[in-house]
């Protein structure tokens, strides 16, 4: 029996000057869960791309079980059992679980219609195979972020696969559904399903991952058996250097009280809360997934209504409308999701950089002054140590960290009072994140008040001077820094 069912050697890849991957190697073995690390432009998707028929190699070798094969394109990849899982998930949702399962090639009667009976029946024993409580005549339009993943994984399936590929699967899950996926993993591996696993989140490589390799800039860096690595030693061999600073956190909390929020209600959504935020502290939100953090800095920012309660700023109380309104009185909000709240992606870095600053920007009441917006794009660009080619490029061609760096930058530009950042790491690689958390300190130490969503435990224990935490809308404790443990914060998160 061949130990390995996949090997991609010296794999190389070029667009047009920019060499995206430059000899890589990558095994999988049978029955393997492997992870594939790297910071977020280190050619992880490339890759991904060439071993799913979607891009072709300029040289190198791919085996399949030992033997060389050539994948010439996505059907080609499918017929040698590999199944890719993108990040984005990529089902018709006006169509059931079944219909997508079996899209383009769905089983008919003797009269060439499409026999659905026969559909549902063999798209439910591939449900129940798995262990999975699903129904397949359901709108997938209606299931959960967390089972349209699992559709997608049946599907995958489906097609008889061996090798299965999934890039990020837990980005928008919470706890419980991260071990659920576990779980469908361990079975898919026990049916002779090998895998391989992307992820920034090294609590889930370390939980879920028999062995883990690093590409940097392109190149493989090594491979090493997860049970025998370590965090830091997958940090250094990702970025080049030991990161001695993870988080960098320079206590700076004065006395005055910039933000003062005063009994907030939202019926069904949020009740009772107040809280303040001083001048340099960057006071933490955490909770699980919907209780109601989100919700409840959007009310702040103007974007989300309450009924009930007072928010002020400065000391003046606040009648915010809409998020103009609060941008005038110096709210700036970073949000979660960055690609569809943040950015408008096929416009330019500078576009978005001065897209809250424009009218500050003004030469006269109709023109932009060329000047000024130059000026502003350039001190950006050198203080946030954003890598872009130009402020010209795509703000999409940037990795995720870049492009949160430009969120904030938009933000930082209208000069705030308040700066809320909900979730500022997400889909950030690690040397991204260090770099992040650099600025937020830098910003707090400026004396600016910040207020830090965040579903990662290490990075709200390690940031934040206190730390508000929220059950089901409710504001469950206030926690001072020398409170803070991830036991602590589970406690009354959970209302354990």
């Amino acid at each position: 029996m061949v130990e390995n069912v996949l090997e991609m050697h010296s794999i190389a890849k070029s667009f047009g000057q920019t060499q995206a991957l430059n000899g890589i190697n990558f095994e999988l073995k049978s029955g393997e869960i492997h992870a594939l690390l790297g910071e977020n432009g280190a050619g992880k998707s490339t890759l991904i791309k060439v071993l799913g028929g979607i891009h072709q190699p300029d040289r190198g070798e791919i085996l399949i079980n030992g033997n060389t094969v050539h994948i010439k394109g996505v059907h080609d990849a499918q017929a040698h059992g590999i199944g890719v899982i993108h990040q984005e998930i990529v089902l018709v949702p006006y169509l059931t679980v079944a219909e997508n399962i079996f899209l383009g090639r769905e089983p008919v009667t003797k009269l060439g219609l499409i026999d659905r009976k026969q559909m549902n029946a063999e798209a439910q024993e591939m449900v129940k195979e798995l262990g999975l409580n699903l129904d397949v005549n359901t709108l997938v339009g209606e299931l959960s972020v967390a089972h349209q993943q699992l559709v997608e994984i049946v599907k995958a399936i489906s097609f008889n696969i061996k090798i299965l590929v999934m890039d990020e699967p837990t980005s928008s899950l919470s706890d419980e559904e991260v071990k659920h996926l576990f779980v469908t993993m361990e079975r898919l591996r026990q049916n002779g399903v090998s895998m391989i696993y992307i992820s920034h989140k090294f609590e889930e490589l370390f939980t879920i991952t028999d062995r883990i390799t690093i590409i940097r800039d392109g190149t493989y860096v090594g491979t090493v058996n997860t049970k025998n690595s370590s965090p830091d030693e997958l940090v250094a061999m990702m970025v080049g250097r030991e990161l001695k600073n993870f988080y960098t956190r320079t206590y700076s909390r004065q006395d005055e009280v910039v933000l003062k929020v005063d009994h907030l209600s939202k019926q069904n959504v949020f009740e009772d809360i107040s809280f303040s935020v001083h001048q340099g502290e960057i006071l933490g939100f955490s909770g699980l997934m919907g209780a109601g953090r989100s919700e409840l800095m959007l009310a702040i920012f103007g974007a989300y209504g309450y009924d009930n309660g007072s928010v002020s700023l400065n000391g003046e109380e606040l009648k915010i409308k809409s998020c103009s309104d609060a941008i005038e009185k110096g709210i700036a909000l970073v949000p979660e999701d960055r690609k569809d709240q943040g950015l408008v992606l096929l416009n330019s870095v500078g576009f978005n950089m001065t897209l809250s600053e424009l009218k500050h920007l003004m030469k006269n009441k109709l023109i932009v002054s060329e000047e000024k917006r130059s000026a502003l794009i350039s001190a950006y660009i050198k203080s946030l140590n954003i890598k872009t080619a130009s402020p010209d490029a795509e703000v999409s061609s940037l990795s995720g960290g870049n492009q949160q760096k430009v969120v904030l930058a938009k933000w930082l530009a209208t000069n705030p009072k308040l700066l809320i950042l909900d979730e500022p790491t997400r889909g950030v690689d690690v040397g991204a994140k260090s770099e992040i958390y650099s600025i937020i300190n830098e910003l707090a130490k400026q004396g600016l008040a910040i207020i830090l969503v965040s579903s990662e435990l290490p990075e709200i224990i390690n940031m934040c001077d206190s730390v508000c935490v929220m059950r089901e809308g409710k504001l469950t404790a206030q926690l001072a820094q020398s409170e803070l443990t991830q036991e602590n914060i589970m406690r009354y998160a959970t209302g354990g």
